[in-house]
């Protein structure tokens, strides 16, 4: 699914104008990626939760020519499902489409 494709099934289930969809979904991801940058933990309850992990610096190799070469430290971003979301994504029993959370 893409971000388009986010927006058209939002638009369809709230029976909102695409354009108002679109700026519903483009809010979202900002107020997530603007929580990470400040390092903020988003939790979503019954769906998973959003935080940075710190990567150490390290040496690593050029794929091409083989040199060394130093990679930085950084901040990466995380994504852990709940339990509830991995158990609606894993319900064989029904065969069914996942309730709304």
């Amino acid at each position: 699914m893409t971000k388009a494709d986010l927006i058209e099934e939002v638009a369809r289930v709230v029976e909102f104008s695409r354009k108002d969809s679109e700026v519903i979904v483009e809010a979202i991801f900002d107020s997530v990626v603007r929580a990470l940058k400040e390092d903020d933990k988003i939790e979503i309850r019954g769906f998973g939760s959003f935080r940075t992990r710190q990567r150490q610096a390290r040496v690593g190799r050029n794929p091409k020519t083989g040199a060394r070469v130093e990679v930085p430290a950084k901040r990466i971003p995380y994504f852990k499902p709940s339990k509830e979301l991995k158990d609606l994504v894993n319900d064989e029993e029904t065969g069914e489409a996942a309730p709304s959370l």
